[in-house]
């Protein structure tokens, strides 16, 4: 076995870590979360040098600003917040709520990691068919194309979401999908041209 698809294994599942890791400890260093629907608020807090107490909002990005708030200010902002999320229509809420996202801009972030689990599932069935067909456990090469864009597909959705299981999971299978793709292609070019093979 060559090193090159370990290394590459290594070096994807340590990409991936950091990339996880970067937001996680950020989402750590808060003192205080507010849950205001599909909204997670986090703060930091800090005491001024008169005992009184601070707040700034660290996540999530679209509330962000450099103000600082103290604790009258924080409570007239979170019941802002909360009103804002409940002047948006039922349906609305309950979608945004279901997929687990504060915006629809962040909407592609999901279709990204549906497409990724829809060729995962694509890959499958193809499988079944073909080896159906040939009534031989068979595996295509479309497999192999399904299994690595839905990888790659899946691996990004795992980083935006900050889940280092999918990661890990799906990092050792993008290298070794594209490592089959690879193999297959220099199958291909060690046959010589059907021209040649029948004279």
């Amino acid at each position: 076995m060559k090193p090159g698809p370990i290394i590459a294994m290594i070096v994807l599942v340590f990409l991936g870590m950091w990339l996880v890791l970067q937001p996680a400890l950020a989402r750590s260093a808060t003192d205080l979360t507010i849950s205001v629907g599909a909204i997670e608020i986090m703060l930091d807090r800090t005491q001024t040098d008169d005992g009184q107490l601070e707040y700034m909002i660290i996540a999530p990005e679209l509330l962000r600003s450099s103000k600082v708030y103290n604790p009258t200010e924080l409570d007239a902002f979170i019941s802002l917040q909360v009103e804002k999320w409940n002047d948006r229509p039922a349906f609305e809420r309950h979608l945004l709520g279901f997929f687990n996202i504060t915006t629809w801009g962040t909407f592609w972030w999901v279709l990204i990691g549906l497409v990724g689990q829809t060729a995962f599932f694509g890959r499958m069935f193809i499988q079944w068919v073909i080896s159906e067909r040939s009534q031989v456990s068979t595996v295509p090469e479309i497999f192999w194309w399904f299994s690595f864009i839905g990888g790659l597909c899946l691996f990004t959705y795992f980083v935006w979401r900050v889940d280092i299981v999918g990661v890990m999971g799906q990092s050792t299978g993008i290298v070794i999908y594209a490592r089959n793709l690879r193999l297959l292609h220099k199958e291909k070019n060690k046959q010589p041209p059907a021209s040649t093979q029948s004279s």
